[in-house]
């Protein structure tokens, strides 16, 4: 068993297909229509056949008050892996990424957490 699709939470699709793109540098993999919405799918450049990320509709009526009960309390939705989450967030940053955490030692990992502006924080961590 191993995990090929994963899903975060978006408030608007096309927004977070740039900020996802443009912004974390995933690539776009699957847009085709699924109703209302589309199946919308990016991924790591390094890993084309890797893990899809589905960039999901928040529409259910749980989605929204979950992700404001998860930003609020300043918990990530998600975590991404990057080589060095210094080199990460000042890259980022220069790109007027939001961040609610600078890097962090906990442990083993530095991590920072970042506003995905789509309504959602997300890790990213490195080891140290």
């Amino acid at each position: 068993m191993r995990i090929n699709v994963t899903s975060v939470l978006v408030d608007d699709q096309e927004k977070a297909l740039r900020f996802y793109t443009e912004t974390l540098g995933f690539q776009k993999k699957n847009d085709l229509p699924a109703g209302e919405s589309r199946w919308l799918t990016v991924v790591s450049p390094e890993e084309p056949d890797g893990v899809e990320l589905v960039l999901e509709p928040d529409g259910h009526p749980a989605a929204k008050p979950f992700k404001e009960a998860l930003a609020g309390d300043g918990i990530p939705f998600t975590s991404f892996a990057v080589d060095d989450v210094h080199k990460e967030y000042e890259r980022l940053r220069g790109l007027g990424v939001r961040f609610t955490q600078e890097p962090t030692q906990m442990g083993p990992l530095t991590t920072a957490v970042l506003d995905d502006t789509c309504g959602n924080l997300i890790m990213i961590a490195s080891h140290a």
